[in-house]
C-alpha cells in the first residue's frame, strides 16, 4: 500500500500555528539579530518562536510579544507580519505524523540601550548572510565559493528552468551578477533561496534536497546555518527592512532619541550592506524632512563636535512616503 493511501486512512495531519520573530537592532555599525539559546541536539541558532495559543492570545501579535518577552526579556517596538511559512517538504519524511507547524513570521525592531554593557543573544545578521555585506567591497566568498558552486549547478542542466520559471543561468545572473556589478540589496530572500535550490547551504543538505545530495559531501559553510526555516525567515526580514526604509521611516526605530547624521548614515549602510556617498545621503535626509536638529552637539565623534538630530514624527502626517530613498546598486 502506498504512503499516500496510509495517510488517507489515518486521517488528516494535525496542524499547529507557530509565531517566529526576526528581531533587528543596530549597534556600532552592525545590524544585529536576536537569537535564542539552542536546546537539544541541534546546536544551530534559532529565532525566538513559540506556538500560538488562542486561549491565551487574542491575536497573533499579542502571542508573539508574549513569547519574545518570555524567552528573551526584550520588549518589542515596531512589529510587522512578514509571511506565512508552510512548506512541509523541508522537514517531513515518509511516515511522519508529527503536527505540521505553519509558522507566521514577523519583522520586529528594537533599540539597544545606550551604554549597554551586554547584548546577550544578539548576533550580526551577516554571520548568517556574509555574501550580503558589500561595505568592504565585493565579498571574497563570492569568487571562492558561491559563483563556482552556482556555475557547476548551471552546467548540470544549462537549459533547465529553476523554481522561479527562469533558466538557471538567467536567475544566477539576475541575483548574483557575476560580471562584477553590485547586488540589488532587496533580493536577500531570493539569493538565499537560489543557494538552497542549488544545494550550496547546509540547510539543503539537512533537508535532503536533491541538489545537495548529488554532491555526495556536505557543502562547506556559507554563513552560519539556523534551525528549521529560520534563515529563510531572516532573509525575508532583511529584504523587507531594506525595501521599507526607502519609503517609511522605520530606520528611526533602531536609532537612539538623538543621533548625528553620520550615525544615521552608518546605520542605513549597515542595514543595506553597502556604503553611501556622504553628501548625497545628507541631501536625501534633508529632502525627506524626517529629522530636525536638537540644538545640542555630540562630543563623542573624536574630532569636531557634531550636531545632534532627532526624528520628526510629524513627517508621518505631512508626507505620503517619508523614507530615505537610497538607490539600489547599479
Amino acid at each position: 500500500m502506498s504512503f499516500e493511501h496510509l495517510r488517507a486512512m489515518e486521517g488528516p495531519l494535525p496542524v499547529g500555528i507557530g509565531l517566529t520573530a526576526a528581531i533587528v537592532a543596530a549597534l556600532e555599525d552592525e545590524p544585529l539579530i536576536l537569537t535564542v539559546v539552542a536546546t537539544g541536539e541541534d546546536a544551530r541558532a534559532a529565532l525566538p518562536s513559540g506556538p500560538f495559543d488562542p486561549v491565551r492570545h487574542r491575536t497573533f501579535e499579542i502571542g508573539l510579544r508574549a513569547w519574545v518577552a518570555e524567552q528573551t526579556g526584550v520588549t518589542l517596538g515596531y512589529v510587522e507580519q512578514l509571511y506565512t511559512f508552510g512548506d512541509r517538504g523541508r522537514h517531513a519524511r515518509a511516515g511522519d505524523r508529527d503536527p505540521h507547524v505553519v509558522s507566521v513570521g514577523y519583522l520586529a525592531l528594537t533599540r539597544i540601550a545606550e551604554g549597554a554593557s551586554e547584548i546577550r543573544g544578539f548576533r550580526s545578521w551577516y554571520e548568517f548572510f556574509p555574501w550580503e555585506d558589500w561595505r568592504g567591497g565585493r565579498p571574497e566568498l563570492m569568487e571562492k565559493a558561491i559563483l563556482p558552486g552556482l556555475s557547476a549547478w548551471v552546467e548540470e542542466a544549462p537549459d533547465a528552468l529553476s523554481s522561479s520559471g527562469l533558466r538557471r543561468r538567467d536567475r544566477v545572473n539576475l541575483l548574483f551578477r557575476p560580471q562584477g556589478r553590485g547586488l540589488d540589496e532587496e533580493n536577500a530572500l531570493e539569493r538565499y533561496e537560489l543557494l538552497y535550490e542549488a544545494g550550496l547551504v547546509e540547510e539543503a543538505w539537512r533537508d535532503g534536497r536533491e541538489a545537495a545530495l548529488r554532491r555526495g559531501v556536505k557543502p562547506p559553510p556559507l554563513g552560519a546555518p539556523m534551525q528549521h526555516d529560520h534563515r529563510r525567515i531572516l532573509a525575508t526580514a532583511m529584504g523587507r527592512l531594506r525595501a521599507k526604509m526607502k519609503y517609511r521611516p522605520v530606520i528611526f526605530e533602531l536609532m537612539p532619541s538623538a543621533f548625528t547624521l553620520t550615525e544615521l548614515q552608518r546605520t542605513v549602510e549597515a542595514i543595506a550592506g553597502r556604503h553611501l556617498h556622504k553628501q548625497n545621503f545628507r541631501r536625501l535626509v534633508e529632502t525627506s524632512a524626517a529629522v530636525e536638529p536638537t540644538g545640542e552637539m555630540s562630543l563623542k565623534t573624536g574630532g569636531r563636535p557634531a550636531a545632534l538630530f532627532h526624528f520628526r514624527r510629524n513627517v508621518l502626517q505631512e508626507r505620503p512616503a517619508p523614507g530615505l530613498r537610497v538607490g539600489i546598486r547599479g
